[in-house]
């Protein structure tokens, strides 16, 4: 876990892959315990660390977690309202036969699979999701993606719908070829919150937060970002 920025009110950190958001299983690693084990080590005192939005546990990226209520219902509401931006890389399976695009879907969560899948916008518990992607780079099947709602697995499940599993994403329909040698690890993706801008919530200022993804994804397709 990197820490990329720490003050009275924000945490900000890069998330590696493996690690989950948070976890109700035993003796499992999470971001949640993990910061406040960080903390601790400072203070000897309550810790508060809220949960703003979440990365899916196979997926590294920049995460901001709240170390007050205050922050927390700030953050929270940027959210709703769309102010808190979040951009992604992601490798799909196959080019894109367009080099940018806008996707609303409807999806629903089946709690049961702890999967989302994409519906009718009629159906009952489905939820708007959109996003924006482009290409990176035109001879590879990198893409930038703006993520403009936040739902369950969104971008996973709309890359599948749309004919472009993200590689590596056996859940939601990327397809192994049995010719060749697999060399990512298992439950790792090919997707990487690499930039995060947001309003602090008691200073006002803007923050952009960006990284380079550093998976062994990333690194073994040879994509110079």
């Amino acid at each position: 876990m990197n820490i990329l920025y720490e003050d009275e009110e924000i945490i900000v950190c890069h998330k590696p892959t493996g690690f989950a958001t948070q976890t109700r299983n035993v003796g499992e690693k999470d971001m949640i315990s993990e910061l406040k084990n960080h903390i601790s080590g400072e203070e000897n005192k309550d810790i508060y660390i809220g949960l703003v939005h979440r990365l899916d546990q196979g997926v590294e990226g920049i995460l901001v977690f709240a170390k007050t209520p205050f922050a927390a219902a700030a953050l929270s509401q940027q959210i709703v309202e769309h102010r808190m931006k979040k951009y992604y890389y992601a490798i799909v399976s196959t080019k894109p036969n367009a080099e940018e695009a806008i996707w609303v879907d409807y999806l629903l969560k089946d709690g049961r699979s702890n999967t989302s899948k994409v519906v009718s916008k009629d159906m009952v518990g489905a939820k708007r999701a959109e996003l924006k992607y482009k290409s990176v780079k035109s001879m590879t099947n990198l893409i930038e993606i703006e993520l403009i709602t936040g739902r369950h697995h969104q971008i996973r499940v709309q890359m599948a719908y749309h004919g472009l599993p993200l590689v590596n994403d056996y859940k939601y329909g990327y397809k192994k070829d049995l010719n060749v040698q697999n060399m990512f690890p298992e439950g790792e993706i090919a997707l990487c919150a690499y930039k995060l801008e947001f309003i602090h919530p008691k200073t006002k200022k803007e923050h952009l937060f960006q990284i380079k993804p550093t998976s062994s994804i990333f690194k073994n397709m040879g994509l110079n970002i």
